[in-house]
């Protein structure tokens, strides 16, 4: 086993390294990048209109926008219960109303939520609705509490049968190499078996992708019109299967991306749009993007105006370092730098909007607080993995609980409050307007945002609401604000800090610090 992991850590970090160190492109903010118009041909904007009933989110250019026209930024967690029955209990140990409360408390507004294959078609060509309402159960307690939930196919090395979560038992083929794939995670991904598995879901064998549309069919069915929806996250870290040589090399793989990964992908757009004409549909790379592979998504054009672009920031040379008990090495910041403008380039070229819906999973507190900051300069969203452990048998983390937000999933006074105050950061839940930069400067302990008072299409934002979450966590003896071009119409101290634009200002800045530093 030593043996094997060594290999796989020699050869893949090898073959990765190269990626943008010492020359890694600088990080830019998203507005010097042009991110604040439209950047495909795709009518991104009409269907805005037909949300007013329902608070989802949509994509209006390069952003996520409300029912308002107002930018959301996104900053959550992942919760996915990766063991059967593939859905977090209503208990202390699962997920409660008792946690989303928790979440709301500490200013996260979006939950990246596991829906598994497994749990969703158990038999073939079968749809468990009983499992439906279960994860139903966990969508309300969070819409309730104006959390926007992302549900999440996930998987990790296909099924059970290689270590891992996803697919259901029926969809997992035997192979005569099954005896060498008891590496675990993540090099069982290495295998030839768990390569072939995904193989035969690339070429649609036994008609496997058609399940797996109807199982996305009957999940959007479910929630197409559900209040705090933002969409679906087709497949977790989709494996290249026998191509992932080609694809982990810097300039990725172009014909898996463009012809069977996006092949799958528009088979199973047709089938949510069958059923949900309006809500986001979330496409992500191929696995080896998340360690700064190029993806060539969107290459193809895929003619859908509500994509989003859901992507990973990991760095591979720590991913397998920590997994094999090694020390990390000190080439993370060029990598993930790197990752951060492949991501820009693919969500441009699909035009999508853009999420970075997994990073950390560690306690590695200065890699968290790095990527972050990255995000900010970035006016990117996230969702942190992972919200809690909950016995994950597929991550980094290797059964430490490392990953978690808690020492133990049945206490919350058990937060890691070193990780707890990088994740819990003031930031712009809603931009009445277009950002131009925001960014909370921690060794001062102060926050700034400029935006623009013109929406994201083009119309003027009028009187609405720009509101910014402060935490107590930070500021425990009140903040205070400097602003010009807007004024505060929250109460003080608020930790939803309200603002709205002057008559006739094109700009609004705002800078929140302790009492000391000013007064609003």
């Amino acid at each position: 086993m030593k043996r094997l992991r060594l290999f796989l850590c020699t050869a893949v970090c090898a073959s990765l390294l190269a990626l943008g160190l010492g020359h890694a492109p600088g990080i830019q903010s998203a507005a010097a990048q042009g991110l604040a118009a439209d950047p495909g041909t795709k009518s991104g904007h009409a269907r805005l209109k037909q949300v007013s009933a329902h608070r989802q989110l949509r994509r209006s250019g390069a952003w996520l926008v409300d029912e308002q026209g107002r930018v959301v930024i996104l900053h959550g967690v992942n919760a996915v219960w990766k063991q059967a029955p593939y859905v977090a209990p209503d208990s202390v140990e699962g997920f409660t109303a008792a946690d989303a409360d928790w979440l709301a408390a500490h200013g996260f507004n979006s939950v990246r939520l596991g829906v598994l294959f497994a749990g969703v078609m158990p038999q073939p060509h079968m749809v468990d609705t009983a499992y439906l309402d279960k994860i139903d159960r966990v969508v309300q307690l969070l819409a309730a509490r104006d959390i926007y939930v992302l549900l999440d196919f996930h998987q990790d090395l296909f099924g059970t049968r290689y270590q891992g979560e996803g697919f259901p038992d029926w969809a997992t083929q035997p192979s005569r190499f099954d005896r060498v794939s008891r590496a675990g995670f993540p090099f069982n991904y290495f295998t030839p078996s768990a390569s072939q598995a995904f193989d035969r879901l690339w070429s649609n064998a036994d008609g496997l992708q058609d399940d797996y549309r109807l199982a996305w069919t009957a999940v959007a069915a479910r929630w197409s019109r559900q209040d705090h929806l933002m969409g679906y996250d087709l497949i977790n870290e989709p494996w290249p299967g026998s191509s992932w040589p080609r694809c982990a090399a810097p300039q990725g793989c172009t014909r898996f991306e463009s012809e069977q990964l996006q092949g799958l992908y528009l088979r199973v757009l047709a089938g949510i749009r069958s059923v949900d004409p309006d809500n986001l549909v979330w496409l992500e790379p191929q696995i080896l993007f998340d360690f700064g592979s190029r993806s060539h998504l969107g290459e193809r054009a895929v003619d859908d105006g509500q994509l989003g672009l859901s992507w990973h920031n990991y760095c591979l040379p720590e991913t397998l370092l920590q997994a094999s008990g090694l020390k990390k090495l000190s080439t993370c910041d060029a990598l993930e730098k790197h990752v951060y403008t492949n991501a820009r380039a693919a969500s441009e070229r699909l035009g999508a909007a853009s999420l970075m819906s997994e990073f950390g999973a560690s306690d590695d507190t200065f890699d968290i607080r790095r990527i972050v900051g990255y995000a900010d300069k970035n006016l990117t969203g996230w969702t942190y993995w992972s919200y809690k452990n909950w016995a994950d048998p597929t991550t980094q983390a290797q059964g430490s609980g490392a990953q978690s937000i808690f020492g133990s999933d049945t206490d919350f006074a058990s937060a890691k409050k070193p990780k707890l105050e990088i994740l819990e950061r003031p930031y712009p839940q809603a931009v009445a307007g277009t950002p131009q930069s925001f960014a909370y400067d921690v060794a001062a302990n102060t926050f700034a945002l400029r935006y623009s008072t013109m929406l994201s299409d083009g119309s003027s934002a009028g009187a609405r609401v720009t509101e910014v979450y402060v935490p107590a966590l930070h500021y425990p003896a009140g903040y205070s604000v400097q602003i010009q071009g807007g004024h505060v119409v929250s109460a003080a101290n608020a930790a939803h800090l309200r603002i709205v634009a002057d008559p006739g200002a094109a700009e609004v800045t705002l800078r929140l610090g302790a009492p000391a530093d000013a007064a609003i």
